[in-house]
């Protein structure tokens, strides 16, 4: 079957509450070279866990395929995730075939940064715009402890000044906060990107999949953590950038750059949230927190043409009702059985 252009609807799809489909999170592969103990804790992933095996994974015409259809449908930002994005081989051709879709197409990765310093060359050149990279922690001890034993903090500085050469000068820093852990080092993360033109956004721990052994009392709330950094360098709040941007976001006072508080547990942003997420084996989940997925890799892959995939995502869309943050509280334990984070990405 040949090429098709993007199907253009007249309307975007709106769910049930009114979001629209704008976002769309492409998971490469299930694997990740970490071990956080918020996503992935070594102690539930026996050495012999079942991971994708490479026909289960979507390959690069069916994702771009599906990217193309998702822009059709109104989709303005792709962002490749994993598990680790960079272990799938050859994810520069990948970035090269979605950058072709539209040049009206945000194209963007989230990454650990331990693989990215020798690729990011690669990934700027096949047409990648924004990289978000995963740093927890500059102390290498709790670095250690927060990558399952398997990071290295001075190998993701170093993927930081790669990326600065290759033209990436503002990178969105991601920094998952818990408890005890590593929240008495937030100011030292914060000082040493203060100045830069990076932005540190802090991540309360959430209960993203079963594995993660979450509990409340780890989370540090972004208004906690606000007035922690504003008592040292007083900051201003600011403005969205966009419509359902996740993070809140402050600048200092004093002009030396911005951080943000990304609140999914003491402030759900469930409201506006406009992202979709498509697993690695062709799953397509409209929450986080989703319990399932739809299934596109059977369709397609049955000879589904692109009306039909077009047709089914709109549906899939349309009906949904997520809201899981705010309804996080009213749950009971039993009730909370959910995809894990490194199927979808975060």
């Amino acid at each position: 079957m040949g090429r098709s252009i993007p199907l253009v609807l007249k309307t975007a799809p709106l769910d049930v509450r009114g979001r629209a489909l704008t976002d769309l999170r492409i998971s490469v592969v299930d694997r990740c070279n970490f071990r956080c103990p918020y996503c992935m804790p070594e102690d539930q992933y026996p050495r012999d866990h079942a991971f994708l095996s490479k026909a289960e994974r979507l390959r690069f015409e069916e994702i771009e395929r599906l990217a193309r259809i998702f822009v059709g449908l109104g989709v303005r930002k792709l962002r490749l995730t994993g598990g680790e994005p960079l272990l799938r081989r050859d994810l520069p051709e990948l970035v090269r075939q979605l950058a072709a879709i539209s040049g009206d197409v945000d194209i963007a990765m989230t990454t650990n940064g331990s693989l990215l310093a020798g690729k990011v060359d690669a990934l700027r050149a096949a047409g990648l715009q924004r990289i978000t990279l995963s740093l927890d922690t500059l102390d290498p001890k709790t670095f250690a402890v927060m990558s399952g034993g398997r990071g290295d903090v001075h190998a993701v500085l170093e993927s930081v000044a790669a990326a600065e050469r290759a033209g990436f000068a503002s990178l969105k820093i991601n920094t998952v906060v818990m408890r005890g852990v590593n929240d008495g080092q937030v100011l030292d993360l914060v000082g040493h990107f203060r100045g830069t033109r990076h932005i540190v956004r802090f991540i309360e721990y959430m209960d993203v999949g079963t594995c993660n052994d979450w509990q409340r009392e780890l989370v540090v709330p972004s208004a906690e953590l606000r007035e922690r950094i504003g008592a040292r360098w007083p900051v201003v709040a600011l403005e969205a950038n966009y419509g359902g941007e996740v993070a809140q976001r402050y600048a200092f006072a004093d002009g030396a750059g911005e951080i943000g508080f990304i609140s999914s547990v003491t402030e759900p942003f469930c409201g506006d949230c406009s992202r979709a997420r498509l697993s690695a084996d062709g799953r397509l989940y409209t929450c986080l927190f989703a319990r399932s997925g739809h299934d596109l890799r059977g369709p397609m892959r049955a000879g589904a043409s692109d009306e039909d995939l077009a047709g089914l995502i709109g549906a899939v869309w349309a009906s949904r009702d997520d809201r899981y943050s705010e309804e996080r509280s009213e749950m009971r334990a039993s009730e909370r059985s959910r995809v894990e984070m490194y199927e979808i990405g975060g």
